[in-house]
């Protein structure tokens, strides 16, 4: 059978009125499951001891919670200062930076393509000084800080550890994570800048300096985040994540690094849906892969290289616009699957992210989701609190199962890098598949396909100002004109040579960031000798 011709990991579709259920990875659910439903042996191991199935730390949530994160960033950075600001104010132990579409792609706000776009989806940040004014206030020895940013991860990181010099704040303090994931961006998002050789070393050269300088640093988040939001199943999520992971992992040593220098600090990045025991059943089931992937693959030692950590956010693909309020039950479910299944740090979506940017008053309820799973609902009383349900057990095996093979045709294919085209139409079809389901009502979603409203239900939207894009342009034109002019461009062209080369990357773009080279800069110079990606159609 070729690798192409494999759908079991994906439900079939089967009509409203077939009795048999299936989760979205084609895991058929029985009636009920007992003790000849476990698998045999059940070695669930302890708490914080490996595999890690029932979770990284011995008490988990009894020493202490989740961090607590909300994805905030939109217009410029002295706007998302402030809600950064409110945020921590209400009680979030951790900030999550959103970037608009230009700074993803490592463009600046003047340059003619980003028209209509600075500040859209995130914040702007073309300068130190725009990074400067985001944590204007907020001091970086106190607070981790998420950065979903890619491409251009490690110029954003850079901007951040300087202004962290300028408030004092020595590197190897500074706590967080970039996403740094560029192989899901090839796969999934379309944010790419640079070919894959170019990203991978921009990657490798990261976890080098981090090593190095930022040591507490995450030095990237391996997401299978994006892939759900594009239509793959949990069992697609876990293996393509993995598989990432691993291509990451062999592109590191292959750069001459020892795997227990730079695997302690890799995260991973999952989505939450709505099937709670499907849920907590995929995040046991990773942290298995992961200990005996690192282990038997690589031959990690420390243990800290063998721990899966992970970041969760809420399904964003699940959310409705209509009947939006829905989406705060639809949160709530994740959040509290996440929860049970051992998650690092979580992020609760606004009810109203269908719609727009979430509002002050969303995001608030988001947050206030996550204090109540974690202080009212009691999954935070006991480790991993769906140990030993038939269910639970029986769907963590399978899906370790099924995850498992589909590595392994990755691995046929060459890994990640080599496999992109076919990861692509896996999770295409596995998105037909549900919509197909979806439109039979196979699938329900309440009040879109069932118990929906004649009329759209018109709630409160965040609007970003046209004139922040204008102030946002006028203020980077003032930024490159008050600057020595020579001395940028010659930081500049030492970057480009250092492309050309073998050196680390990162001490260069430092250094033209410092001499007040702009991001999109900087990303322009390593365009010059890496080269763009273009996809495949």
């Amino acid at each position: 059978m070729s690798v192409t011709e494999d759908h079991r990991f994906i439900a079939p579709i089967v009509g409203p009125d077939d009795p048999r259920h299936f989760t979205d990875s084609g895991i058929e659910i029985k009636a009920l499951y007992d003790e000849r439903d476990l698998p045999r042996p059940l070695e669930l191991g302890e708490p914080g001891a490996f595999p890690y199935t029932r979770g990284v730390h011995r008490e988990m949530y009894r020493s202490q919670l989740w961090t607590m994160r909300q994805y905030a960033g939109f217009a410029t950075a002295k706007e998302s200062n402030e809600r950064y600001k409110y945020l921590l104010a209400n009680g979030s132990t951790g900030l999550s930076m959103a970037f608009d579409l230009p700074t993803q792609l490592g463009l600046d706000s003047d340059d003619p393509r980003c028209l209509g776009e600075v500040g859209r989806t995130g914040v702007a940040i073309d300068t130190i000084d725009d990074m400067r004014t985001a944590f204007d206030g907020i001091p970086l020895d106190r607070v981790s800080t998420s950065m979903t940013i890619n491409a251009p991860a490690s110029v954003l990181l850079l901007l951040y550890q300087l202004v962290g010099e300028e408030q004092g704040v020595a590197p190897e303090k500074l706590r967080g994570t970039v996403q740094n994931d560029i192989l899901k961006e090839y796969i999934a998002r379309g944010n790419f800048i640079y070919p894959p050789e170019g990203s991978m070393r921009l990657t490798t050269d990261l976890f080098a300096y981090c090593k190095q300088h930022v040591p507490r640093w995450n030095t990237v988040s391996i997401s299978g985040y994006h892939f759900r939001e594009k239509g793959c199943s949990a069992v697609q999520e876990v293996a393509f994540t993995l598989s990432s992971g691993i291509a990451y992992v062999q592109a590191a040593i292959d750069a001459g690094l020892a795997v227990d220098e730079f695997a302690p600090r890799l995260a991973f990045f999952f989505n939450g849906h709505n099937n709670v025991f499907q849920e907590v059943a995929k995040f046991r089931a990773a942290r298995t892969m992961w200990a005996r992937i690192m282990s038997e693959r690589f031959g990690a030692r420390d243990p800290k290289s063998l721990k899966l950590r992970f970041h969760t956010q809420t399904g964003g693909v699940t959310l409705t616009a209509q009947q939006p309020e829905n989406n705060i039950v639809r949160v709530a479910l994740q959040g509290f699957a996440a929860v049970c299944g051992g998650t690092q740090s979580l992020h609760t979506n606004g009810f109203d992210e269908a719609l727009a940017l979430p509002t002050e008053r969303a995001a608030k309820i988001a947050l206030r989701t996550q204090q109540i799973i974690g202080y009212e609902s009691g999954a935070t009383d006991t480790v991993d609190p769906f140990a030993g349900s038939y269910f639970v057990e029986a769907l963590t095996s399978e899906i370790e199962q099924r995850a498992t093979e589909l590595i392994a045709k990755v691995d046929e294919l060459g890994g990640s890098v080599n496999a992109i085209a076919f990861i692509k139409n896996e999770i295409e079809e596995s998105a037909w598949g549900y919509q197909e389901r979806y439109a039979q009502e196979q699938d329900v979603v309440v009040g879109v396909n069932r118990f929906a409203d004649e009329e759209l239900e018109v709630t409160e939207l965040l609007k970003v100002d046209p004139a922040t894009e204008r102030a946002q342009v006028e203020r980077l034109k003032a930024f490159k004109q008050n600057r020595d002019q020579e001395l940028a461009q010659r930081r500049l062209q030492e970057l480009r040579d250092a492309a050309a080369g073998s050196d680390n990357l990162l001490p260069f773009i430092r250094q033209a960031l410092k001499d007040r080279c702009s991001m999109g800069e900087v990303c322009a110079a390593m365009r010059d000798v890496f080269g763009t990606y273009h996809a495949e159609i």
